[in-house]
């Protein structure tokens, strides 16, 4: 198993690392292909993923995908009603076929995987966004690997005992700073070997540096919580995975329940702190 496990991660990383480095519309397809799949795992647990209010929910994935390529779509509110209005059309015009959790969940599963996971390809499209894109795994993969092991060596204190029993306080606190290391190592390594990132200086800046290990405690905090948003959905619907997609993993919303919530994080704070600085 644990085999299985680091050798699929090894795939994931060295395809993360193809298409982030690449970029552009080869990214925005496979986030938009990632999307269409995590929402496909979503509805199934709602038992929609078949259904009018899953096909409602794939068009409208598409739709806000191939708005970031030919923008169409004037005012982002106008495709927030548009979707809310479709879904009730199609609760009322079905009833009682569908349930008001399954229309809600239609609804909700838009902006939870394919809107947040459109801000790693709105990341990498900012000046610079080919380096600090990085910061969204650094986050979520860093924070999650730095509190596995810190609390497995401290952990005494349970942070969530009825939906993560395993998860602990010291290895939460462990993860938020690990994950501002790993921040600060890689600025200090962008403005040595990369400098002209921040104001063409080959020195180490170090307000910089503090920014983005800032940046990543933040984005670690709430790649937590996109972790446990997704366990407590399969505790809601007693299932352990998602899917079997990625071996030794389960399904996308398993591998990426945390990148989720961190990506728009990252994306909002680069775009305005990080970028106003620069």
């Amino acid at each position: 198993m644990f085999k299985t496990r680091l050798l699929s991660g090894i795939v994931l990383v060295l395809l993360a690392l193809l298409f982030i480095i690449h970029g552009g519309y080869l990214l925005l397809t496979v986030l938009g292909i990632i999307s269409l799949i995590g929402l496909f795992e979503l509805y199934r647990v709602f038992g929609i993923e078949k259904s009018a209010p899953g096909i409602v929910g794939y068009v409208a994935a598409i739709v806000y995908y191939l708005n970031l390529v030919f923008d169409f779509i004037p005012d982002s509110m106008m495709f927030v009603m548009a979707l809310l209005i479709v879904c009730m059309c199609v609760f009322v015009f079905g009833y009682p076929k569908f349930h008001a959790n399954q229309i809600i969940a239609a609804f909700f599963g838009v902006f939870y995987v394919a809107v947040m996971l459109s801000c790693i390809y709105e990341t990498r499209s900012l000046e610079g966004g080919k380096y600090l894109v990085w910061l969204i795994f650094l986050c979520s993969w860093g924070c999650d690997t730095c509190a596995y092991c810190v609390g497995m060596l401290f952990g005494k204190h349970k942070m969530a005992p009825v939906l993560s029993p395993k998860k602990s306080i010291e290895g939460a606190v462990g993860g938020v700073l690990g994950a501002a290391l790993l921040g600060a190592i890689y600025a200090a390594l962008l403005t040595i070997i990369y400098g002209f990132l921040f104001r063409g200086s080959m020195d180490v800046d170090v307000p910089y540096i503090f920014m983005m290990a800032g940046i990543c405690a933040a984005g670690a905090l709430i790649s937590m919580v996109g972790d446990l948003a997704a366990s407590a959905i399969k505790r809601n619907f007693e299932i352990k995975d998602y899917g079997k997609l990625i071996p030794g993993h389960g399904g996308i919303l398993d591998r990426f329940d945390s990148v989720i919530f961190t990506a728009p994080i990252i994306f909002y704070l680069t775009g305005n702190l990080l970028q106003l600085a620069i």
